[in-house]
């Protein structure tokens, strides 16, 4: 069978870590935090290696929080994303301070994944059924063809939501073979008087809360690498005046394109676990709960690694 990566998109954790950073409050019994109840699930679910993307000066810390305690249980390898990292001919605008986005972020990976993988971001809970099938894709034989077969996991936008406030979703357009024609960056989503409401060229639209979103867990042939490493440069080249301190380059973007293109196909797995995540701070206590009742049913041990 092949062998399979996570990449966890992690370099946007803060430079202080423990008090305030969300990606690292602990929300299991034992300290755990979100990152470690998926990378659980990533293993059961096949997968044999773990790539986390960081910023290079919290490698040591890092590291103590979560890396080393990995490292026991699946080979891990790091990759660092920087905004100082560009192509040939390019230099980071003085003022920039931050990195180009997610995908600069999975570009960042390309020298240590040569396999299948899938790709999360570090704060957010996926549940095991999306896992499963984003790892039984991957290892799967596909026709060989112009477009490349890749696949993401397809979040019922109702069973996404915060009850703190709003949220921003990739909501997509499904077609009846079950692929992905259109994801759009939607904002301002979430539910009043009964309805799931969001914010569309300054006017509140309504949204169906049983449609497809995307959480940003794609999975992916290494054939992306190399066409996010063209596209970065191009992105940067088309770059208007103006938006070279903030824009960034989104791997929803780039996947829209190639489905446009012909170039790749996107099969959408439905998954029907609910998400969660440390969106707002009101929003901490929620998430334990949520990983106690879990583990109350039996979904995870009470320690999830030695």
């Amino acid at each position: 069978m092949k062998e399979t990566a996570l990449v966890i998109m992690a370099a946007g954790i803060g430079s202080r870590f423990g008090g305030g950073i969300k990606q690292l409050e602990p929300v299991g019994p034992n300290g755990e935090i979100i990152m470690d109840y998926a990378i659980y699930d990533a293993i059961h679910a096949g997968f044999n290696k773990v790539v986390f993307i960081i910023r290079r000066d919290l490698e040591k810390d890092f590291k103590e929080i979560i890396g080393n305690r990995i490292e026991r249980q699946i080979p891990v390898a790091y990759a660092y994303q920087s905004s100082d990292d560009l192509p040939n001919g390019y230099q980071k605008p003085e003022k920039r301070t931050k990195p180009y986005g997610t995908g600069q972020a999975v570009l960042a990976a390309k020298d240590v994944i040569d396999m299948p993988f899938a790709v999360i971001n570090a704060d957010d809970y996926y549940g095991k059924e999306a896992f499963v099938k984003v790892h039984d894709f991957l290892v799967q034989e596909h026709a060989s063809g112009e477009a490349l077969p890749f696949c993401m996991a397809g979040f019922i936008l109702g069973n996404t939501l915060s009850d703190n406030g709003a949220v921003t979703r990739g909501v997509c357009d499904v077609n009846d073979e079950g692929l992905l024609v259109n994801v759009l960056e939607t904002g301002g989503i979430e539910r009043k008087d009964g309805q799931v409401v969001c914010e569309r060229n300054g006017q509140t639209a309504l949204l169906d809360e049983n449609c497809h979103v995307s959480m940003n867990m794609w999975g992916f042939t290494p054939d992306i690498l190399d066409i996010l490493e063209s596209g970065f440069a191009e992105f940067l080249e088309n770059m208007a005046p103006g938006e070279e301190l903030k824009k960034e380059y989104l791997l929803p973007d780039v996947v829209d394109r190639l489905i446009k293109n012909g170039k790749a196909t996107v099969t959408v797995l439905e998954t029907k676990d609910r998400w969660f995540g440390v969106t707002y701070k009101e929003d901490k206590q929620v998430v334990v709960d949520s990983f106690a009742a879990l583990i109350e049913a039996g979904a995870y041990p009470k320690k999830l690694f030695d």
